[in-house]
C-alpha cells in the first residue's frame, strides 16, 4: 500500500514513469471539463470524462482512509455533486443508446462506479433538512433550492425520486410541519401511483397490494417464483397467449421496479 502522499500527489513507478495522484486527476477534471461548459460533446470526450471521474472516485475511496485527506478535497462539495450529476446523466444516456443498439462496447470500454457513489450517498433526511431550511426562509432562499437540485442529481438513489421532491417543494408554502407533510405526501403519491399501475395493467388489486407490501418489507421486487404470476390478469385458455403473457409479465416487472425505486426508502 502506498502512502497518503503517493496517492494524493502521485509518484514515480519502478520505470520512472509518473503515476497520477488525486491532485493531478482533479486538475485535469477542472481544466478539461469545466462546469461552465453546458455539456460534454462527443463520444470520445464522454469516455474520457467517465474514465477520469471513475478514477477519481476510486482514488477518493483510498484517500478517505487517511485522516490527512479531510479538508484537502480541492474541489467543493457542490461542484463535485455537479460532476456526479453529469456522470450519471451520461450513464443513463449511454444505457438508453445501448438499448437502441447505438452502442455495443460500453461494458468493455468504461466502468461506471455507481457503487462508489452510493458510499457517499445523500439520503432523504439531508434533503428534507434543506427543504425545511428553504421553508423557514419563507421560500425565498434560492441558493438552498440550487443545493437541493445538485444533491438530488448527484445521488443514484434520489434521481428516481426527483419529480416527487420537486413537486413537494412547489407546494410547501402553507405547510406547518415539513416532515409530517412529507410523510403524508409520499403515502398519497404512492397510493395514486399504485392505483394507476393496477388499472393500466389490469392487475389483481388485493394480490398486487400484498405483493408490493412484501417488496417494501423485503427490500426489493421478487421476479422469480410464482408470486408475480398471481397478480397478473387471467388469460383465456383458448387465446394461445403464452407469448403475450410472457411479454405482459416483463412489462409489469419493469413497471413494478420503477414504482419500487421511486418510493423505496423515502417514507
Amino acid at each position: 500500500m502506498k502512502s497518503f502522499g503517493d496517492y494524493y500527489n502521485g509518484y514515480e513507478d519502478s520505470k520512472g514513469k509518473h503515476v497520477d495522484g488525486y491532485v493531478d486527476m482533479i486538475d485535469k477534471l477542472l481544466k478539461d471539463f469545466p462546469l461552465d461548459e453546458p455539456q460534454i460533446i462527443g463520444e470520445e470526450r464522454q469516455k474520457e470524462f467517465i474514465a477520469l471521474l471513475s478514477a477519481i472516485l476510486r482514488m477518493r475511496k483510498l484517500l478517505v482512509g487517511f485522516g490527512e485527506f479531510e479538508g484537502r478535497e480541492i474541489i467543493s462539495e457542490r461542484d463535485f455533486q455537479d460532476y456526479l450529476g453529469r456522470y450519471q446523466d451520461l450513464r443513463d444516456e449511454w444505457a438508453e443508446r445501448c438499448k437502441k443498439g447505438e452502442l455495443t462496447d460500453i461494458d468493455d470500454d468504461i466502468v461506471f462506479e455507481i457503487e462508489l457513489i452510493k458510499q457517499i450517498e445523500i439520503n432523504i433526511d439531508y434533503i428534507l433538512m434543506l427543504v425545511t431550511k428553504y421553508h423557514d426562509s419563507h421560500c425565498t432562499d434560492k441558493e438552498v433550492l440550487i443545493t437541493i437540485q445538485k444533491a438530488v442529481d448527484s445521488s443514484p438513489e434520489l434521481r428516481s425520486k426527483k419529480d416527487l421532491i420537486e413537486n413537494f417543494i412547489n407546494g410547501i408554502n402553507d405547510v406547518d410541519d415539513v416532515m409530517n407533510e412529507w410523510h403524508s405526501y409520499v403515502a398519497e403519491e404512492r397510493e395514486k401511483a399504485l392505483v394507476t399501475l393496477i388499472t393500466e395493467e389490469k392487475l389483481k388489486d388485493a394480490e398486487t397490494r400484498a405483493f408490493v407490501d412484501g417488496a417494501f418489507r423485503d427490500g426489493g421486487i421478487k421476479t422469480t417464483g410464482t408470486d408475480i404470476d398471481k397478480i397478473l390478469p387471467a388469460v383465456s385458455r383458448f387465446g394461445g397467449g403464452g407469448g403475450n403473457r410472457k411479454a405482459k409479465k416483463e412489462t409489469v416487472i419493469e413497471k413494478l421496479k420503477i414504482f419500487f425505486e421511486r418510493f423505496w426508502n423515502i417514507g
